[in-house]
């Protein structure tokens, strides 16, 4: 798979995931198999105003190659100066837009899955990233729409191969959806028949390798995007690339593995923020992907949960039960999940698909992602 320069094989990207998809879990994730690993998302105004959080959010371990920022704006000369920015200032090789963010804080704005409903506004985005990345490649991922409704991805889909993007990801689903239900897989193939000129990649319930290649071979895309699947299972794309280069083996860690890549992703947590406390905090919430399936007591699954350092953490996966095999039917899935009732959206952003007015307080949000 071709992303404008960038050869991709296997051809798998990891989904930027706020709070997840920093370096040391994408250096994880880099050491099981090959594809194309994007950093969490960014917002436009926080990167163009050097936010410190967010200049540190964009720092890519040495071996990372080819480095993928994703950016979230709503307005088109903010997008384009931060574009602008990464390509004349080599931050990252590739640059993929957000228009698939279902969260409140980002869809109140005009962001993320609510943006591709105002068409010229999405195209004006689209053009002004594309003219200022210069030899650098610009992807979009985005959703169905907001919701059954409001369906959005065909006309964007056109327009962004209008624009020069180099690529588009499906995640089939709608906004009001958020994580639940069931992902549309034939919005994908949908998609793929429109836009046949750019590669489609799928995303949206691949819990396994076996997985992706169905997707692939019901849909016709080019390739698949992985979300929470890899939550607490770095090695999933040790099975993707196999997958896809036919072979059947399929990587099943015991325990004792699964303890050592914890701890690791631990310690590069810490190295990455700088501050012991904090980071083993921000790797607590990874323990129970890691653990999923395997037996432990819940007096040690409290330890691992409530350590305040590496010293305490280290000890309690040193009880892990180090020959315990990987656990059964666990090709499940992983992360949150449910459907929301409602989409929050800018008052009056429904009324009119066609006009481009940026919200008040569109850009204001300088927090870093």
């Amino acid at each position: 798979m071709k992303i404008g320069p960038i050869g991709v094989w296997p051809p798998v990207v990891l989904a930027p995931m706020a709070g997840i998809t920093n370096a040391p879990f994408r250096v994880l994730c880099r050491e099981q198999g090959a594809g194309l690993f994007v950093c969490e998302m960014i917002t436009t105004r926080a990167l163009v105003e050097r936010n410190p959080k967010t200049l540190r959010m964009i720092r890519f371990a040495d071996a990372e190659k080819p480095r993928s920022i994703q950016l979230y704006g709503v307005d088109p000369e903010t997008v384009g100066r931060a574009v602008k920015m990464i390509a004349a200032e080599d931050l990252a090789d590739h640059v993929d837009l957000n228009f698939g963010c279902p969260v409140p804080k980002v869809t109140r704005r005009g962001g993320g899955s609510a943006l591709p409903y105002k068409r010229n506004l999405l195209r004006r985005i689209l053009r002004a990233a594309v003219r200022n990345a210069g030899p650098l490649p610009v992807t979009m991922k985005m959703r169905k729409g907001i919701d059954d409704e409001h369906l959005t991805y065909l006309e964007a889909g056109r327009i962004a191969v209008e624009e020069g993007v180099a690529a588009i990801a499906l995640h089939a689903r709608t906004a009001k959806q958020h994580y639940g239900g069931t992902a549309d897989w034939a919005a994908i193939k949908r998609l793929k028949e429109a836009v046949p000129e750019i590669p489609v990649l799928g995303n949206g319930d691949i819990w396994s390798a076996d997985d992706a290649l169905r997707m692939v071979a019901e849909t016709g895309c080019d390739g698949v995007v992985v979300g929470r699947g890899c939550l607490g299972r770095p090695w999933l794309f040790r099975d993707l690339e196999n997958a896809f280069n036919g072979d059947p083996a399929r990587c099943r860690p015991s325990l004792g593995e699964v303890a050592e890549v914890m701890v690791r992703h631990a310690e590069g947590l810490v190295a990455c923020f700088d501050t012991e406390r904090y980071a083993v905090a921000d790797f607590r919430k990874h323990v129970s992907w890691y653990l999923k399936g395997f037996t432990v007591g819940s007096g040690l699954r409290r330890e691992l949960t409530t350590a305040e350092s590496l010293e305490q953490l280290r000890a309690a996966a040193a009880r892990l039960e180090r020959g315990q095999p990987w656990p059964p039917n666990t090709d499940t899935p992983r992360g949150k999940s449910g459907e929301r009732q409602r989409v929050h959206l800018p008052e009056g952003w429904l009324d009119d698909p066609w006009d481009c007015v940026v919200p008040d307080d569109a850009e204001s949000d300088i927090s870093g992602g």
